[in-house]
């Protein structure tokens, strides 16, 4: 006769994207007004302060799928809002193919500690010769400092 044990996972912080908005940034189509994507972050003051993000379709992409990312980290800063974001956290990351939003995804312990976020989502551009590209924040700097 044999058992089976099986350690248990971490525990991970619960995440949601509620909070208080600390930055919140539209994407649009390249040269329109067309918003097709949010960036959200927010905090509350859990586990040593926890952020979370996520990516939120707008507009024409609402309830569309298309692949869309988010992903966030606590950086190493504890000032210099808008500098690049050096990440002391492996982050938390999600991508695939969405019709409403990417995350929640969050990083805990950011009490006086910037985060920074990365958010995008692959979209048709209007332009024939563009065909479809990446739209979004893709390089993390500091929010929330």
């Amino acid at each position: 006769m044999s058992a089976n044990l099986f350690a248990p996972a971490p525990a991970q912080a619960a995440t949601s994207c509620s909070g208080t908005v600390t930055h919140s940034q539209p994407i649009k189509i390249p040269g329109r007004s067309t918003v097709v994507g949010e960036l959200t972050i927010y905090y509350n003051s859990s586990n040593g302060g926890t952020n979370s993000a996520c990516f939120y379709h707008r507009g024409p992409s609402y309830g569309v799928a298309a692949e869309t990312y988010v992903a966030i980290y606590r950086c190493a800063q504890t000032s210099g809002e808008g500098q690049m974001c050096r990440n002391t956290t492996a982050g938390d990351i999600d991508d695939g193919k969405y019709a409403y939003q990417a995350g929640p995804v969050g990083v805990t312990g950011t009490a006086n500690y910037c985060v920074g976020a990365q958010g995008w989502i692959e979209w048709e551009h209007p332009a024939p010769d563009a065909g479809k590209v990446i739209m979004g924040v893709v390089t993390p700097v500091t929010r929330g400092c």
